[in-house]
């Protein structure tokens, strides 16, 4: 990638919110009061889940790697954020645009085929309780994990490799508050139709068939729930999925939106809002989510909290 290729000056300008100068202040709190509990939720899901001897299971294995992932997708992007809300400087440059792109890129990638591996989990859960530990035993389980890990990093590194070969004639103020593939393709000054049909099958490939299996697996343990014909199995069944599914909602309802709209909507205000609410917020629900829905973790965190020190 040759430097004539990326900006003249060396940098971006992240246009973000400075349209609305007088809410910049209001989402720099807001910002920074996420990013704080992102750090401190996932942070302790982490904790509990290597520590405790009853969390050492398949869905908090699983926990345990979207936790990671959050804290690196968030920690790519808020800190710029930040930066650029409390002050009239609105400027990235040109490698932090490049590492802001690859490792954002890779690990929303990578949190798409993670839930729909942590669905599948809950289907083998609910459907096949017998032989749960048989199938998802903790050699498989990295396996699939390790699917999950190479799926983003192979879809970063081809879909941001292309968009940043681009040329863009001097161009360099996205509108976003960080470098993402939609809002870095839109800068090109030649004809980028390739470029969204690529976008297109990436979203297909990543997005919309991780979607579709969620809601196959989640049919086939509503299926199998009704059969059972009990209040207790209904219950125990939302106990079960209820938290991945409202993270799964989350996550994928507002990403959609912003990928599969025609490319001339993005950067529009509706899409920025949008999308700080899955760069920014849903990192932050998923811990609360899932602590205060799961009994286990949260007497995960009452025995970590009350262990006394050793003699």
């Amino acid at each position: 990638m040759e430097q004539n290729n990326e900006t003249d000056n060396g940098y971006f300008v992240l246009l973000g919110f400075s349209d609305q100068p007088q809410l910049e202040f209001i989402l720099f709190v807001v910002v920074l009061v996420s990013y704080l509990l992102t750090i401190v939720g996932n942070s302790a899901i982490i904790l509990v889940s290597l520590l405790d001897p009853k969390l050492q299971t398949p869905m908090y294995f699983f926990l345990t790697n979207l936790s990671f992932i959050d804290l690196g997708f968030t920690t790519s992007i808020v800190p710029q954020l930040l930066w650029n809300l409390k002050g009239p400087s609105k400027t990235i440059t040109w490698t932090g645009c490049v590492i802001q792109l690859y490792v954002s890129l890779s690990l929303g990638s990578t949190e798409c085929v993670l839930l729909t591996i942590m669905a599948f989990d809950r289907y083998v859960a609910v459907c096949k309780p017998l032989n749960y530990t048989t199938i998802m035993h903790p050699s498989f389980c990295k396996a699939l994990a390790g699917v999950a890990w190479m799926s983003g990093v192979g879809n970063t590194l081809i879909q941001s490799t292309i968009t940043l070969r681009l040329p863009r004639c001097g161009h360099y103020r996205l509108q976003n508050f960080f470098c993402e593939v939609p809002v870095l393709v839109k800068l090109a000054c030649v004809n980028i139709h390739a470029n969204e049909v690529q976008l297109f099958v990436a979203t297909l490939v990543l997005i919309l068939i991780p979607m579709l299996l969620i809601l196959f697996s989640y049919g086939l343990i509503v299926k199998a729930v009704i059969k059972l014909k009990s209040a207790q199995a209904w219950r125990k069944a939302l106990g079960t999925c209820g938290s991945h599914l409202i993270v799964v909602s989350f996550f994928f309802g507002t990403s959609m939106v912003i990928y599969i709209k025609p490319q001339k909507y993005y950067g529009y205000v509706e899409g920025k809002y949008l999308t700080l609410f899955y760069t920014v917020v849903t990192p932050t629900l998923n811990p609360l989510i899932y602590t205060l829905r799961n009994k286990d973790v949260k007497g995960a965190l009452r025995r970590l909290f009350r262990r006394e020190p050793s003699a």
